[in-house]
């Protein structure tokens, strides 16, 4: 009884003191409006945004995964000689980072488990950020008024990239002794400038002895404090201009319908996040990944077969073994085609048609209105084929990076399947994008049947003269209206053979991309219901001409 009166006595106590501090700080900053903001702002409850929150946690366990790996790892690439645990290394000459991580691995307790915990989170956090852009961008979500929130989540994923393979050179074993062997080769690849960034850089001829620090230094301040800073500015991106939702009754282009933050989303994400946390625990506890004892450290006159890097920079792999070898020699410098084409024009072609993607669109379609509804990618099927032949070239490059190994394992010819490649490299993607701008018309045709004669019911039957018909019933409300409420731009007219070269590109850009449609049969009252449910949230109409500045739309919990 006694002990039942104290505890009760510290509970009112602790409730006072928090009452206080909370009175405290709402008198001296807006608590109080923040929090009712932030504790009923609408989250989206459909399963395709959890990738952006996937990457998020994973992130999340890359900081406390890297936070408890620095306490034991030295970047040093002085020479010490082996006299750990592991027995086939024992007495072998090696970096103190190479040491370090083969302390890490046997003698700390749980670094194993860490180590390989991080591994695996980098590469589900870089997996996780390449499927949400993709989301985005099948989905239009990349349009206005989220064009920054876009360039910052290529950005992110850019230092994604950089931060994974400074993070896998680290440990100075042979393999990534291999990769970094490589990036010595491409950064020397640059002509006129490249020998003087890669002495710079390595600090000296290869293999140097600053760069292990300098990357160190990247991987875990440099890199870091830039994506904190612009995860910070995507989330309030997010929560200002709200997230897209998809067509459904009740969910219009003028507000946000959702789940309240407190308790439904707050729950439900705290879940998600100690699913992602175990789910990597338990994968790092069972498969094993990065085993850097097998390799051996790193020397210079070695190089380890099979070797390939994580599957996130493996395009450029593949890319540098489909190029064949070519060389110019211009006013005493050498170009190097071979490498600067795939390992440095290449990827800065592909993230600059990242960043200009949702201008170029815009540009051409003359779109100047907010859009808060996810487009259905069947109902954009230039913008789709493009998105999926742009996969088919990632995957294409990714098993070119393994040739080798395909070749060794399936006794054909290296040379053939480097071949094969180059011609699935210029084929494959073509092919993906007619297949897949087929399959999204055939997709809203069916839809334009489904409209007309109603779904299937499953029952067959006869009639007098003895034929054979199916039963059909008309589409619910809720699916009816997925349907007819979309937005598809009309291809911009003709300019005329007199108008400017960029005005008659535009147009016909604008007619490859829209003049191919397929229009659904709807009532005068329905055309009427869905403009008025995809008007601009700003202006209140659906034309393209100028518009005030953008505001967020209405929430609805």
């Amino acid at each position: 009884m006694l002990m039942r009166r104290r505890r009760a006595r510290a509970e009112a106590r602790a409730g006072q003191a928090a009452f206080r501090a909370y009175i405290a700080a709402d008198r001296r900053a807006p608590v109080s409006e923040l929090a009712a903001a932030l504790l009923r702002k609408a989250f989206p409850d459909h399963w395709s945004f959890l990738l952006g929150e996937i990457a998020l946690y994973s992130f999340v366990v890359l900081v406390l995964t890297g936070s408890y790996l620095t306490l034991f790892f030295d970047p040093s690439l002085a020479q010490v000689r082996y006299d750990g645990p592991y027995g086939p290394l024992r007495g072998v000459l090696m970096s103190k980072a190479y040491e370090s991580t083969l302390h890490l691995s046997f003698d700390v307790r749980g670094g194993l488990l860490m180590r390989q915990m991080h591994h695996w989170a980098a590469l589900v956090f870089v997996a996780a950020i390449g499927v949400h852009m993709l989301r985005v961008f099948f989905t239009g979500a990349f349009r206005r008024p989220r064009e920054l929130n876009w360039t910052v989540g290529v950005t992110l994923f850019l230092l994604a990239l950089l931060e994974g393979f400074c993070g896998y050179s680290l440990p100075d074993d042979l393999l990534s002794g291999t990769g970094l062997r490589t990036a010595n080769t491409i950064v020397q690849s640059v002509p006129v400038v490249g020998t003087y960034l890669a002495f710079f850089a390595w600090g000296g001829p290869y293999p140097g002895d600053v760069l292990i620090p300098r990357l160190y230094i990247v991987h875990v301040l440099f890199v870091p404090g830039l994506m904190i800073a612009l995860i910070a500015v995507h989330l309030f991106l997010v929560v200002y201009l709200k997230h897209t939702q998809w067509a459904e009754p009740g969910r219009t282009n003028r507000n946000a319908v959702g789940q309240p933050m407190f308790p439904q989303f707050a729950a439900r994400s705290a879940g998600l996040s100690l699913a992602v946390a175990g789910v990597l625990a338990v994968t790092a506890a069972v498969a094993q990944i990065n085993p850097v004892w097998a390799y051996g450290p790193f020397r210079a006159d070695q190089v380890s077969t099979d070797a390939q890097p994580d599957w996130y920079v493996g395009f450029l792999e593949g890319a540098l073994r489909l190029v064949p070898g070519v060389e110019w020699n211009v006013a005493g410098h050498t170009v190097m085609w071979n490498v600067l084409l795939p390992a440095v024009v290449l990827p800065a072609l592909l993230f600059l048609l990242l960043y200009a993607y949702p201008s170029f669109e815009r540009w051409v379609t003359g779109d100047l209105v907010e859009h808060h509804l996810c487009d259905r990618p069947r109902d954009r099927p230039v913008r789709t084929g493009l998105g999926v032949a742009a996969v088919v070239w990632y995957a294409v490059l990714l098993a070119a990076g393994g040739n080798d190994v395909m070749a060794y394992t399936f006794h054909v010819s290296v040379n053939g399947l480097t071949w094969i490649f180059r011609a699935a490299f210029v084929l494959a993607p073509v092919a993906a994008y007619l297949i897949t701008r087929r399959v999204c018309l055939a997709l809203q045709r069916h839809e334009r049947l489904l409209l007309t004669k109603g779904e299937e019911t499953g029952e067959v039957y006869q009639d007098l003269p003895g034929g054979m018909a199916e039963s059909r019933r008309p589409l619910d409300a809720r699916r009816r209206y997925r349907l007819l409420v979309r937005e598809i731009p009309l291809p911009l007219a003709a300019p005329g053979r007199d108008a400017p070269v960029r005005h008659r590109l535009r147009a016909a850009l604008s007619g490859w991309y829209y003049r191919e449609r397929v229009e659904m049969p709807a009532t005068a009252e329905e055309r009427l219901q869905a403009a008025a449910r995809t008007a601009d949230p700003v202006a209140g109409g659906t034309g393209t001409g100028p518009r005030q500045e953008s505001r967020p739309p209405r929430e609805n919990t």
